[in-house]
């Protein structure tokens, strides 16, 4: 099975092709950017795929992130993978960010807990852990709640939030270390992606939060 992996979460714009079977990607390209994701990944997407014989035509399936991560990023990637899928009539499937962190680690030979961190800025932080216990689902959670809700340690971080949630861990005394604060690696993305069922990994926006944006209570006009 060949795959296109497209990633948009977070501050990476970055697209991949890979199949079942090959060690490294056969095409892959990835550009840091906090803004202007929505002007770069087509162009993107086609170098990626212009790199790979058959093109389009040879994919038989495209994995797209679908959060936590940047609202605007999100739907680009979103859109982006929808669209595809609909013009060759391949399957579409979501990966989660913060399993896509996590996807690395499984490798390591780390004891206790391996948790996925992604900063979400006002003292809180997108969470997942694997490990001793339950582990701890996809969350969005205040820093000093995250670290009382993953145990006694040792834990492996990785991921934006890591060094907010290492510096909690290390107040209550609880041995955490980082492997890295990069976003999602592409190929991880396309391996979940390739593992996926597309039946149960819909192609949807994965939101731990409310918006930021509220309405004013004040400003309403009261129904007569």
């Amino acid at each position: 099975m060949r795959i296109l992996a497209i990633d948009t979460a977070l501050d990476t714009c970055a697209a991949c092709v890979t199949t079942e079977d090959s060690e490294a990607p056969l095409s892959a390209e990835a550009l840091p950017m906090a803004r202007g994701h929505a002007e770069s990944l087509l162009p993107l997407i086609e170098r990626v795929i212009a790199r790979v014989e058959g093109g389009f035509e040879a994919i038989d399936r495209v994995a797209v992130t679908v959060g936590p991560g940047s609202y605007t990023g999100l739907r680009v990637g979103l859109s982006a993978a929808r669209a595809i899928g609909l013009s060759t009539g391949k399957p579409v499937v979501g990966v989660g960010t913060l399993s896509a962190l996590l996807a690395p680690l499984l490798t390591e030979t780390a004891e206790g807990m391996i948790a996925a961190v992604i900063d979400a800025r006002h003292g809180a932080v997108y969470v997942q852990a694997l490990g001793a216990g339950d582990g701890l689902a996809p969350a969005h959670l205040a820093v000093e709640a995250a670290a009382e809700r993953l145990g006694t340690g040792p834990i492996l971080l990785t991921g934006s939030g890591a060094p907010l949630l290492a510096a909690a861990l290390a107040e209550r005394g609880i041995d955490a270390k980082i492997a890295g604060i990069a976003g999602p690696d592409i190929a991880s993305v396309a391996s979940l992606g390739l593992l996926a069922d597309p039946a149960q990994a819909l192609p949807r926006p994965l939101y731990l939060r409310g918006p930021d944006a509220r309405p004013q209570g004040h400003a309403r006009i009261a129904r007569q």
